[in-house]
């Protein structure tokens, strides 16, 4: 039983979430079907695409500069690459 006013379960992670949104920004960066890349922020409506890599790197700086009110932007941007790979059976 739990003590009123105590954490509920899974409770630290929400807040732990909420402080990562503050501090730092997760893309999910994936191959577009027409080539280059696509980059869509998890939490927040920012998305870019580029030809290359480290040209998507730049897009992404400047989508999360124009998103955010100066001073209010995440300190940190992380490029989570998700690949998808077919193989045959």
């Amino acid at each position: 039983m739990r003590a009123s006013g105590s954490p509920v379960e899974g409770s630290q992670s929400i807040i732990f979430a909420r402080h990562m949104a503050e501090t730092e920004i997760i893309f999910s960066v994936q191959e577009s079907p027409e080539g280059g890349y696509e980059a869509r922020a998890l939490g927040h409506d920012i998305f870019t695409q580029a030809e290359s890599m480290e040209e998507l790197r730049e897009m992404v700086r400047d989508a999360v500069r124009c998103h955010f009110e100066e001073g209010s932007a995440p300190a940190v941007i992380r490029l989570h690459t998700v690949k998808d790979e077919v193989i045959p059976a």
